[in-house]
């Protein structure tokens, strides 16, 4: 058996290649939209694809699925174990017509990729229609599974979050219901053989979970003894309730629509979609309200001078997160971005479903705009010039932390969105004053003044977030 993970460090999303030299099969799990690397990974190994499964309908990043089908008529294996609410609506709906080969999975089921068996678990409490899948490799003699697909059932140091319905998905009241049935799945876990190995969905740094570990694949016996979610469950449900529901940050605001994306038939691309060099003039006379400037420049350099409503979003970790929180699927995407790193950023869009990039600028377009003042700043302000326009009454605090970070501590007056559901909220900032931003440390809050600037608020933002303002020896309120 051959097996291998792909690992998105951005969206800390783990896909999984599964193959079998003997018969030249292969299958993957949970793929991304940028599908060419399975496919160049099954023409390494001398292997083709025949099966495309899914752990449930994701809510973090846009199916490759339907892509991969497209390019390799793979038979798809998904879940049939959810309600009528939690069925894939896209099976029927092939490009020219008819339907994709497919094969719908209820608890028990068992599918083979050559001489590899899987068997469906089903494990809800994260989705209603969540599997995870139990690997056996018949084909090295062995009569009982090697480990566990447990996409975002259990995770190492923690277990899926259950309140997504709820929080991202707008199914009011459903959070502590699914957290309910998620403890009864915990129970199938708990008895399940510890030599199995674990092999996850995310690892840390996914919205899916609150203390997901950095290791990216365990033990069942392991994930026993030291992961703490599992270790509530021991308590009973309703602490084990309390527990997985408290301290969850804010879903970021494209997951509503990943789900609704991923649940209707993502679009398909054909091919990654590749943006040309534009001129300063043609970026410039873009649609404000129709296209999106997206400045992956380092802050510092953003600050000194950009184009008017252009966002900050450098291509970190949290690009693709943010760029799906700040930017309609509709929009006109341009960058101002260096040569070299367009394919990544293209690749980062595409995965959450931003798929109309027009064009990019490099970085050293902008020095005619400069030349020609058209390029705008925005002020960055220290603690004790917060708190003096604070006294004066000449600004409003604008927090952008979680409200589980907010409640611990935040300064007075201050008003609470996350930084990535502010898109929806921007109705309800007042406008009367003009906006200091900020977050702990001034990594989430950068993102936040540039969006509420291309909002048209007037905006500063703290430098050194809610730090500064600790070490200047100024207090908050909880």
């Amino acid at each position: 058996m051959l097996f291998r993970m792909l690992y998105d460090e951005k969206l800390a999303q783990a896909s999984y290649f599964i193959g079998c030299q003997r018969t030249g099969e292969a299958l993957v799990i949970d793929p991304e939209r940028d599908v060419q690397r399975y496919l160049d990974l099954a023409a390494k190994e001398g292997l083709r694809l025949t099966a495309i499964a899914e752990t449930h309908i994701h809510a973090d990043f846009l199916s490759g699925a339907r892509e991969l089908a497209e390019k390799t008529n793979a038979c798809l294996y998904f879940s049939d174990a959810g309600n009528a609410g939690w069925k894939y609506f896209w099976l029927d709906k092939k490009n020219g017509g008819g339907e994709y080969a497919h094969q719908l999975l209820k608890e028990g089921d068992r599918f083979k990729v050559g001489m590899i068996e899987l068997q469906a678990v089903h494990t809800p409490g994260h989705t209603p229609e969540h599997l995870s899948f139990l690997v056996t490799d018949r084909g090295g003699g062995a009569n009982a599974a090697m480990g566990i697909l447990t996409g975002d059932f259990v995770f190492v140091g923690d277990v899926g979050r259950p309140d997504l319905l709820e929080t991202a998905a707008g199914q009011t009241g459903q959070a502590q219901e699914s957290a309910a049935v998620l403890y009864h799945s915990l129970q199938r876990f708990e008895a399940l053989p510890d030599y199995l190995q674990v092999w996850p969905g995310h690892g840390s740094g996914s919205f899916c979970g609150k203390a997901l570990g950095s290791v990216l694949q365990s033990t069942v016996g392991y994930e026993k003894l030291f992961n703490a979610s599992l270790s509530a469950s021991r308590k009973g449900p309703e602490a084990f309730v309390e527990d997985i529901l408290e301290g969850q940050l804010e879903p970021p605001y494209y997951f509503g629509r990943m789900k609704h994306e991923n649940k209707f038939g993502p679009a398909l691309l054909g091919a990654l979609p590749q943006p040309r060099e534009m001129s300063l003039r043609e970026v410039r006379h873009a649609d404000k309200a129709r296209a999106a400037i997206i400045d992956t420049r380092p802050w510092k350099i953003f600050c000194e001078g950009h184009l008017p409503g252009a966002l900050h979003l450098p291509l970190t970790n949290d690009f693709p997160t943010l760029a799906g929180s700040y930017i309609q699927p509709e929009q006109k995407i341009y960058l101002v971005i260096s040569h070299e790193r367009v394919h990544e950023a293209v690749t980062d869009l595409i995965r959450v479903g931003l798929d109309h990039i027009a064009g990019y600028l490099t970085p050293e377009s902008l020095e005619e705009a400069a030349r020609a003042r058209q390029l705008v700043a925005l002020e960055e302000i220290s603690a004790e010039n917060l708190q003096q326009r604070l006294q004066q009454n000449q600004v409003q605090v604008l927090d952008v932390r979680s409200a589980f970070e907010f409640e611990l501590g935040h300064l007075p007056g201050a008003l609470n969105i996350a930084h990535t559901r502010l898109l929806p909220r921007v109705h309800e900032i007042p406008r009367a004053l003009p906006l200091a931003v900020h977050c702990q440390k001034a990594n989430r809050s950068p993102a936040a003044a540039a969006l509420l600037a291309h909002h048209d608020f007037q905006v500063y933002h703290l430098a050194g977030g809610l730090r500064s303002w600790h070490a200047a020896g100024y207090e908050t309120v909880s």
